[in-house]
């Protein structure tokens, strides 16, 4: 592989001349640059971005790690974070931990190694070995949807707790009273407290004793929707209506509905969350919560050069309102 002094041979130029051409960093004569730019040409040299990183102290990149890569909502904040970084001049990081706190752990030393200009981080969980290294990392860095307690960082969330009040409100408004709840996994903050929304709803209309036996706890994936939902349709007493905490495991659900032969929304109703695309086009089409996650991903960008440009050391925390939209999958209560 070609070097700068290959270059500079090649060129018949000064390796500072070829560092000026290439950094864009001082005027350099039409001939020696034209020059310059030949031999970059000829013997394929690629500057090196390390060697720029130490010079000038950034690499124009941040990191992102996201628990899995398979699930639409992700997907959606990635696209959104990629094309904000992409218009602000920076590159982005991907990593996928795979719901894995171990795999969570060599990555974010991986990026740190990388000497990225900063992170955003969407956890796998509560984790003591990812407390430890946020409180240790001097670099910028974002948490989106999942809080980390005890981090002195910066924050972009959605009020989950409003957002399941909205989904029990909403079933209940349509007369349902046997509401049941799938939550995602218990030590994630944005499933409790979605799972507390829907408990003090259902709480504040008489019903708390009604959440004892109506609860249950899954993955976050649509084969965790549909193991959690087979096991409602055979409980003693089904319910008429369903919150899930997920639109993935709502499309699980809606699939062991149909495998059941129980009609949605005619039998069971049913809520997600989040407003993954495919929730337009389940059949029948998913009543969820809107999360806003074109404004989480760019804002999530934003507070981040916000600190890399500007040097606020404040922690901020922005909590964003989520949305109800009603489709055809909750209608109102109908005695069988």
């Amino acid at each position: 592989m070609a070097s700068i002094k290959d270059v500079a041979r090649h060129a018949n130029v000064s390796i500072s001349t070829v560092s000026h051409v290439v950094n864009r960093t001082r005027f350099v004569s039409d001939k020696a640059r034209l020059d310059v730019e030949a031999a970059i040409r000829a013997l394929g040299y690629v500057p090196s971005a390390v060697a720029r990183s130490l010079k000038s102290n950034t690499t124009k990149t941040l990191g992102m790690l996201i628990p899995n890569c398979s699930n639409p909502y992700f997907a959606e904040i990635v696209r959104a974070v990629e094309d904000h970084c992409f218009a602000s001049g920076y590159t982005l990081i991907l990593c996928n931990t795979d719901d894995e706190p171990h795999r969570q752990g060599v990555y974010l030393q991986v990026l740190a190694e990388k000497r990225v200009d900063g992170l955003i981080i969407i956890s796998t969980g509560e984790d003591s070995d990812l407390l430890k290294m946020l409180q240790g990392l001097t670099t910028p860095t974002v948490l989106l949807d999942r809080e980390v307690t005890h981090v002195h960082c910066d924050l972009v969330e959605t009020a989950h707790l409003q957002g399941g009040q909205m989904a029990a409100e909403h079933l209940l408004q349509l007369g349902h009273r046997r509401i049941a709840c799938i939550g995602g996994p218990a030590d994630l903050s944005s499933s409790a407290q979605r799972i507390q929304g829907w408990r003090n709803v259902l709480a504040a209309a008489g019903l708390a004793e009604e959440t004892r036996d109506l609860l249950w706890h899954s993955d976050f994936t649509s084969q965790g929707g549909f193991n959690a939902m087979q096991a409602i349709l055979q409980s003693p007493q089904p319910p008429s209506a369903v919150f899930v905490c997920n639109d993935l495991m709502g499309i699980g659900a809606l699939s062991a509905a149909h495998e059941a032969g129980v009609r949605i929304p005619q039998d069971l109703s049913m809520v997600g969350f989040d407003d993954i695309e495919l929730a337009r086009f389940t059949s029948p089409p998913l009543s969820t919560i809107v999360q806003p996650k074109q404004r989480i991903g760019v804002l999530a960008v934003d507070m981040l050069l916000e600190r890399i440009q500007g040097g606020r050391l404040d922690a901020k925390q922005v909590l964003l309102q989520p949305a109800l939209t009603v489709r055809a999958s909750t209608a109102p209560y109908s005695k069988q």
